[in-house]
């Protein structure tokens, strides 16, 4: 686990430092090298209705064998999204009960999010969001391929009265 005395931000940049982070990256790729890494599958599940309407919109139950991450379905992607990325952060930050203390080891660990007051929960929300900055940035620099640049651009000019390679002179 990163050094305490570090700030917040350095903590995260710790871990991400020790993570693959090379493009593409998606959900589902960040899951995939986290599961490689710890050894285990991480499934991912929509919160039954009960626990959502208590107020808990993410929930991370992790056992010796499998990570669940559940999440709040009925919003929109890119929240569902965020809740994923935020119970990862607790996973990557290696914590184990909900106030912080560490667990015997047999017991199974469970997580769930109604608010940050926590150390844990500010752990979890600001690599969650260093880590959606990095998949947004990944997703935007594969997008579209160079080529299709190229075309959108040589449109622009053409509807601009340019001809391809040649303005104002230039």
């Amino acid at each position: 686990m990163p050094h305490r005395n570090l700030s917040l931000r350095k903590r995260c940049e710790v871990i991400l430092g020790h993570m693959d982070l090379a493009p593409p990256l998606s959900l589902d790729t960040l899951c995939a090298r986290i599961a490689e890494r710890r050894g285990r599958p991480i499934r991912l599940h929509p919160l039954p209705e009960e626990a959502a309407a208590s107020g808990v919109c993410g929930l991370w139950v992790g056992t010796d064998t499998v990570d669940h991450v559940f999440y709040e379905d009925r919003t929109t992607p890119l929240h569902r999204e965020h809740i994923v990325l935020h119970e990862l952060g607790h996973i990557l930050f290696g914590h184990h009960s909900l106030d912080g203390e560490e667990s015997d080891g047999h017991a199974p660990v469970v997580l769930g999010r109604t608010d940050y007051s926590t150390r844990q929960e500010r752990e979890a929300e600001m690599l969650a969001s260093m880590i959606r900055v990095r998949i947004r940035t990944s997703g935007a620099a594969h997008a579209r391929p160079a080529s299709a640049a190229r075309g959108a651009l040589a449109r622009l000019e053409s509807a601009m009265g340019y001809e391809r390679g040649v303005r104002d002179g230039g």
